[in-house]
């Protein structure tokens, strides 16, 4: 008889596979689960080399994952300054007069729209603080900077700027730049320019990255951008990455034949613990920066224009990789946005059930809410982002879309009850990574959102086995079973019946990804 690598016993194993709910020790071997049952079950596998792990009566559960991730473009977007916790004017002026210039730069990330007291995004509010150094602070959203005089004279912006997405440099009604650049285009007319890590600090920091993402519970995480193929390759050939990742790159509006051709053929590229396996798609932008595709326009008139200026052309594009057998994620946090992308799934007929998702759902009407469940459309959704409202409407987000939307903010509970596939993550860096706050918002929204929430299974279930079904990897992931990955959790705290703010603050004691164990509390 074969030996087990790895003997994790002395748990409360909860394996959510409906042929054996519960255990008490699992074997693993050659990164796939090879017994699960009581300690009498996997006593046999034990061999000379394998490694036992007694968990004292810990919980284990199947390997957490985080729906919704950027680990790899992130360490870009999550670079100088941290203004995470600046929550007015004064405090970022005085952010950015005590930060470390970088090659005469100040960066930041992090920036909260309701630091600006609501006022518009201007950098004639923090250039007296930057000293004459050139600036681009990123806005926690991820779709939204500002950048000062210094650094748009360095990257020729003088006016408005015509983009072939839903992009915009803002301008005043002087036709001055505000220094407000909103979306992905704008913002990368001044990212090419501002200092860049080299590549061993980068290296150095995805790994410091991944570690702190294992020890947090973390196996896996869906990436929603095509991270760095020649960085993650350099990592994985010495070392497994302690969080197995699953990259989908973008289709920017404009793509043609050929671009979708490429795409297609970058599909199970990759290596140990990573590899490419979907395309993502932007259908709007964010509420915050006036770009969500909404059905009826925010406070300030905006909001009623999709990311891809034909939206036709993206229903195209999603045709194509599907008739190649390529999943699609698409991001879309507006009603319009949703409506479309649902609308497009229902299009392609049965076969298009299971293989398509629909990223973060900020706002949407009832009548959308069974549409998922019909088309077998996933919805994959961030609660930490909740924090960024408030519960009696003051914040940006609440005050662009008015009471009656936001009272429809990040519905988990009603897409649940309508029998969606709900999986949950965090969209670091735009939240902390920590899956065990992912795991307690989900049962507590905050915000605008403060309404009940998920059960405590449920929460758990869009961590693993509703994430498994998102990513079409139910047959392989999201369970504690013979053959399964084995990917693992383990808590002090049983996830699903300890109050939500208690598992918060639970010690992880265990976190193995395909066998190897990754983090020990």
């Amino acid at each position: 008889m074969p030996t087990a690598d790895l003997i994790v016993t002395g748990a409360r194993v909860r394996t959510l596979d409906p042929e054996r709910p519960w255990a008490a020790a699992v074997a693993v071997r050659d990164g796939v689960v090879a017994a699960v049952g009581e300690e009498s079950d996997v006593r046999d596998w034990r061999g000379p080399g394998t490694e036992v792990v007694r968990l004292g009566g810990g919980h284990l559960v199947p390997g957490l994952v985080d729906a919704h991730s950027h680990p790899v473009w992130g360490l870009d977007m999550a670079t100088g300054t941290d203004l995470s916790g600046v929550t007015d004017l004064a405090g970022l002026r005085a952010a950015l007069a005590a930060a470390d210039r970088v090659d005469g730069w100040v960066t930041g990330y992090g920036l909260d729209h309701n630091a600006f007291e609501g006022c518009p995004v201007d950098r004639a509010l923090v250039e007296d603080a930057l000293a004459g150094s050139p600036a681009f602070l990123r806005l926690y959203d991820g779709h939204s900077a500002l950048a000062d005089g210094k650094a748009l004279a360095a990257a020729g912006i003088t006016g408005p700027r015509a983009f072939a997405q839903h992009s915009e440099v803002v301008c005043d009604a002087d036709g001055r730049p505000t220094g407000h650049l909103v979306e992905h285009a704008a913002m990368d007319l001044v990212t090419a320019l501002a200092p860049r890590a080299p590549l061993h600090t980068r290296r150095a920091r995805l790994l410091d990255l991944l570690n702190a993402m294992a020890a947090h519970g973390l196996t896996g995480a869906h990436v929603m951008d095509a991270g760095d193929p020649d960085l993650l390759a350099s990592v994985a050939e010495e070392t497994p990455l302690p969080v197995r990742l699953r990259f989908a790159p973008w289709c920017m509006p404009g793509a043609d034949q050929t671009a979708l051709a490429e795409l297609i053929g970058l599909q199970g590229t990759g290596g140990r613990h990573w590899r490419i396996d979907g395309v993502k798609f932007f259908m709007d932008g964010t509420v915050e920066g006036g770009t969500a595709w909404l059905e009826h326009a925010d406070c300030h008139g905006r909001g009623t224009d999709a990311f891809w200026p034909d939206p036709d052309a993206y229903a195209a594009a999603v045709r194509t990789l599907h008739a190649a057998g390529v999943r699609t994620a698409t991001h879309a946090i507006g009603d319009a946005a949703v409506r479309h992308v649902l609308d497009t799934v229902a299009a392609l007929g049965p076969g298009g059930r299971h293989r398509h998702r629909i990223e973060h759902i900020e706002t949407v009407p009832d009548d959308l809410l069974p549409r998922f469940a019909e088309t077998g459309t996933a919805a994959s959704m961030q609660p930490p982002h909740t924090a960024y409202t408030r519960s009696d409407g003051t914040d940006e987000w609440s005050r662009r879309l008015g009471p009656d939307r936001a009272a429809r903010a990040w519905r988990l509970r009603d897409l649940r009850d309508a029998g969606a596939t709900v999986a949950l993550g965090s969209d670091w860096p735009i939240a902390h990574h920590d899956v065990r706050a992912v795991l307690a918002t989900a049962r507590s929204p905050r915000g605008a959102a403060a309404r009940p929430g998920l059960t405590g299974l449920e929460a758990l279930e869009g961590c693993t086995t509703h994430a498994a079904r998102a990513a079409g990897e139910q047959d392989r992931a999201g369970r504690i079973a013979p053959g399964l990955r084995a990917d693992l959790t383990a808590l002090a705290v049983d996830p699903v019946e300890a109050p939500a703010d208690e598992l918060a603050d639970s010690p992880v004691l265990l976190t193995v990804t395909g066998g190897h164990v990754v983090h020990r509390g």
